[in-house]
């Protein structure tokens, strides 16, 4: 019975261990965490999902402070259209935080950064420009397209002198999805470097309908993609992602025809994840029904979250002057539009309740939105329970070895920490 570790991801002459850790934002994949898979051979990500926050958290700098300081004197007003991010600031944040990561790096593998288009930040082509060259700019391996078709994207960074040379990819959830992302950038005569396929279980934000989802398979897409590459005589690594809860289900995918795999749900409770504890106790101890996916997103994108996560809701004041990642060209987001409606609709009220949308800014800052993968409920037979009833914490490198060498759908226990 063949494991992860008999099958190896190619880049060229160039081999990794084929287990790719996913890149969940706001520092939940944070750079511990990639830098644990690039040890073991594997390729880790990180986000740059409100970066000069995370900046200010593990630099001390000032970016979220300064910003809200420049624009307090808009907070009551309902247009945010003068909310506008510095692309210096912007660019020096991004550096700092793939820096620090890039300079930290040992062993063999890689590491990438997980780059959404959905981040619009009132200016989407300039502010994903800056992310994308500071991103090159500071070293990083590869960057990983996300949360959007993308199909402008290889242009910005087409001058930049490392476009050639880091690896560049892109998430699709369709063969449509990849064709027309090809033909965009077709005059740029460069193909990616890799594409990952997401299927319907993954966490997060969904490439599907909000109905719809569960009328697709991941090994279906996986198979349609792999012959749209044998018809078109396309040599790139494809990765599968989205519900690969064990070495076994890995291994299903590369004996498909995957050069490798994506998998994030089970490193969300690992002690180098940037969750905080109490809330890596509520994945443990979440059941099947507790894992649903809504439209609560201003992205207008389907997203799988706990259905007890604290943003839903919540009806917070918009948090744009200090974060404002998802305003738009025009400066609006769809839970502005929701939270001015519930205090139209109830003036004397202290506090409003907001069930459509959430500000996902805010709420993911502080770690209150809680998404997940669908499998997210199998946690709980991964590790051990205390007596106090919370769960034993696990290591990134004890899951990471699980997924590489366990057989037969097996789900390695941790070393008991307690008696």
């Amino acid at each position: 019975m063949k494991r992860v570790d008999d099958f190896r991801l190619r880049f060229g002459n160039e081999e990794y261990v084929p287990i790719m850790i996913g890149g969940m934002g706001v520092d939940i994949s944070t750079s511990e965490l990639a830098l644990e898979a690039a040890r073991l051979g594997g390729i880790g990500h990180i986000s740059d999902a409100m970066v000069e926050d995370v900046s200010d958290r593990k630099f001390d700098t000032s970016f979220v402070k300064d910003k809200t300081k420049l624009y307090k004197h808009n907070i009551n007003n309902m247009d945010k259209s003068i909310v506008q991010f510095d692309l210096e600031r912007l660019a020096e944040a991004q550096r700092l935080h793939i820096g620090a990561t890039m300079k930290a790096k040992q062993g063999p593998g890689l590491i990438f950064v997980n780059c959404m288009e959905k981040l619009t930040m009132n200016g989407p082509r300039e502010t994903l420009r800056t992310r994308l060259n500071a991103a090159l700019d500071a070293g990083i391996d590869g960057i990983t397209l996300s949360a959007g078709l993308h199909f402008g994207s290889f242009a910005l960074m087409a001058d930049h002198p490392r476009f050639r040379e880091a690896k560049l990819g892109i998430i699709v959830s369709s063969v449509r999805a990849l064709q027309i992302f090809l033909r965009k950038n077709a005059k740029l005569n460069r193909l990616p470097d890799f594409v990952i396929v997401e299927g319907p279980l993954a966490g997060g934000h969904l490439g599907f309908g909000l109905e719809d989802w569960k009328d697709y398979d991941l090994m279906t897409i996986t198979k349609e993609l792999l012959a749209y590459f044998k018809q078109e005589n396309l040599d790139i690594p494809l990765i599968a992602a989205g519900g690969i809860f064990t070495g076994s289900d890995a291994v299903s995918f590369l004996e498909a025809g995957a050069a490798g795999v994506q998998v994030a749900t089970r490193f969300t409770v690992t002690n180098e994840c940037g969750l905080p504890e109490k809330v890596k106790q509520e994945y443990f101890k979440a059941s099947e029904e507790d894992v649903i996916v809504n439209g609560v997103s201003p992205t207008g994108y389907p997203m799988r979250m706990l259905k007890n996560t604290p943003a839903i809701g919540s009806g917070i004041r918009p948090g744009c002057e200090s974060y404002g990642y998802l305003l738009d060209a025009n400066g609006n987001c769809a839970y502005i539009n929701s939270y001015n409606r519930e205090v139209e609709a109830h003036p004397n009220a202290k506090n409003v309740v907001v069930m459509d949308k959430t500000c996902l800014c805010t709420h993911m800052r502080n770690f209150n939105c809680w998404t997940c993968g669908h499998y997210t409920y199998k946690l709980k037979d991964t590790s051990f329970k205390k007596p106090d009833g919370d769960y034993q914490m696990l290591t990134a490198e004890h899951v990471f070895k699980d997924y590489q060498f366990s057989t037969d759908n097996q789900i390695a226990m941790p070393e008991k920490e307690f008696e």
